[in-house]
């Protein structure tokens, strides 16, 4: 199959490259003394955001929105998949230095495509601004997730208000200081057919009731990616 990249994807391939090489790969060793200095396993070095302040700079910044919007021109998933590939190759910092980390990539581009205004002012610009970060809380201890419709926690609405209740784990990210947001999924209608028993909604992670249990662990190790939540809480609309 032939694949010939855009001239706009050449470019960006090749200031990332030098991007990568000049600045990204010399950090990877700052990045672990910091971590190992600071002794929290959620820390959040100085170092990512010398970086992410030098990719704003080179215009390597948002490049994950596959659609022209008011924050960014947009790339095809053909554009952005070698660009994607060469961050890969970092172990720790470059997707989040080019503000390309999961899980708020996905989160983003569901604020941008479905957000209200007041939904996108309040969580979608610092997300692209990199100024916060959030996570997506689907997967649940006792049900094999990956099926949404075993998911157990509940959505109940209630005047102005949601009312949630639920655990959820393997939530990437949550225990980070710097996350400010949820995208839940939880049951709202047990009643309907089953593959529209399931919505979202934005759960700030300061809401009363929100409680942060553990990060966890994989193999022994300590995944502070990872963690485990319970929400038994209301949520005004």
């Amino acid at each position: 199959m032939s694949f010939q990249m855009t001239d706009r994807a050449q470019a960006l391939q090749d200031d990332l490259l030098a991007f990568m090489d000049e600045h990204v790969y010399p950090a990877e060793a700052v990045y672990l003394e910091q971590m190992r200095e600071s002794g929290d396993p959620v820390f959040h070095p100085p170092i990512v955001e010398e970086l992410k302040s030098e990719a704003r700079r080179r215009g390597l910044w948002n490049l994950f929105l596959p659609h022209a919007t008011e924050w960014t021109e947009g790339l095809t998933n053909a554009e952005y998949a070698p660009l994607a590939e060469i961050t890969g190759r970092s172990p720790h910092l470059a997707p989040e230095a080019l503000n390309c980390s999961a899980p708020d990539t996905g989160n983003m581009e569901l604020l941008a495509m479905f957000g209200t205004p007041e939904q996108q002012e309040q969580w979608l610009k610092p997300l692209l601004e990199g100024e916060i970060r959030s996570c997506f809380s689907m997967t649940e201890p006792a049900v094999a997730s990956s099926d949404a419709t075993n998911i157990e926690t509940r959505i109940e609405r209630d005047g102005d208000e949601y009312v949630i209740n639920g655990r959820k784990w393997w939530s990437s990210g949550a225990g980070r200081e710097r996350c400010k947001v949820s995208i839940l999924m939880g049951k709202t209608d047990p009643e309907a057919r089953t593959h529209a028993q399931q919505s979202m909604v934005l759960v700030p992670t300061d809401t009363p009731g929100v409680t942060v249990v553990r990060n966890l662990l994989v193999f022994g190790y300590d995944a502070v990616s990872y963690t485990h939540l319970t929400l038994p809480t209301i949520y005004s609309v």
